[in-house]
């Protein structure tokens, strides 16, 4: 069995729905895990959300192309907590829970307190933006 049948059976067992190479360490060299991952994008199994973070995937019902199995505005909080990133709510979020206004906030927003982030995650044109504001 090669690495690639490996990684997939291992994927498949998985309850985590974010990946990273890492995860895959004990299987081969960082090449050959990045290799093997590349092959299960090109299978449809995962989708690649940025620099070394995969999502498990499903086929879309309109398009039959890959997408992940959760949207982003699960993924994306889930992705930055498995690189280390301590979340809170975002301003945009608390101030219309709080009715202080009636703009329902759109789009994929997280606070990250001081702490600045450059890397992009994100699927399809649709991204996760930052918030640096002390809570």
């Amino acid at each position: 069995m090669n690495i690639t049948d490996r990684i997939k059976r291992s994927v498949q067992r998985r309850h985590e729905l974010v990946l990273r190479p890492v995860d895959f360490q004990a299987f081969g060299s960082k090449a050959s895990v990045k290799r093997a991952l590349k092959a299960l994008v090109d299978q449809g199994l995962l989708v690649r959300l940025g620099v070394g973070l995969y999502a498990k995937a499903k086929r879309s019902v309109l398009s039959g192309q890959p997408i992940p199995a959760r949207p982003l505005e699960v993924l994306g909080p889930m992705a930055l907590t498995r690189l280390g990133v301590t979340l809170r709510e975002s301003t945009r979020i608390r101030d219309y829970n709080a009715g202080l206004t009636t703009q329902v906030p759109t789009g994929i927003v997280v606070n990250t307190r001081r702490r600045r982030i450059t890397r992009k995650i994100g699927f399809n044109g649709q991204f996760v933006e930052y918030e640096r504001v002390k809570p």
